[in-house]
């Protein structure tokens, strides 16, 4: 079925939810794109608000994404959602029953269920959506599972894997992998 779609020639109408951290980075993003318009902006911190709408003159804003959700119902076509982990599937889903595009950091969802709800969901509805899964994108991991489906290395039967992860300090208490593994 066919997905919601913005007229020819029309801004798509965005609103900015976290405006912080890998939220700026999101929404300087999106305001790179002449075909975006930035018109509501959401963060709890209202540093980190102030800043974004410095960025976005005239954008309205939010310090609790349900008042914008409710308030711009008629003048936004999709939100990105870029908060703490735990609250990701939660605005998701109210964007998505509200027929919202969404871009939605990862993770998405914590369960299994969540993700399908989030699918029928925007099947439904007919919008569209896209999880950041910005580390897997890059042209070196690609590179790789080419050459292993290929098989221009044999059969691969075991692979080790290094990360850089996190790059923030996600638990500072935790300094060395636990005795037991």
């Amino acid at each position: 079925e066919a997905v919601a779609k913005i007229p020819a020639g029309a801004k798509l109408r965005h609103a900015a939810i976290g405006v912080g951290g890998m939220g700026w980075g999101d929404l300087q993003q999106f305001k790179k794109h002449a075909s975006v318009e930035i018109v509501a902006l959401c963060d709890v911190d209202e540093k980190n608000l102030k800043r974004a709408a410095d960025l976005c003159p005239g954008a309205r804003t939010y310090t609790d994404y349900r008042e914008l959700l409710k308030a711009e119902q008629d003048n936004i076509d999709s939100v990105n959602v870029t908060v703490p982990d735990h609250n990701h599937y939660a605005i998701a889903v109210q964007a998505i029953r509200n027929k919202k595009h969404v871009y939605c950091q990862k993770p998405l969802t914590y369960t299994v269920k969540e993700a399908r709800v989030l699918r029928e969901l925007a099947n439904e509805k007919k919008v569209c959506t896209q999880m950041g899964n910005q580390g897997t994108a890059h042209p070196g991991l690609r590179t790789g599972v080419e050459v292993i489906r290929s098989g221009a290395i044999g059969d691969v039967t075991e692979l080790h894997v290094w990360t850089n992860r996190p790059v923030w300090p996600q638990s500072p208490s935790v300094t060395k992998r636990p005795s037991e593994v």
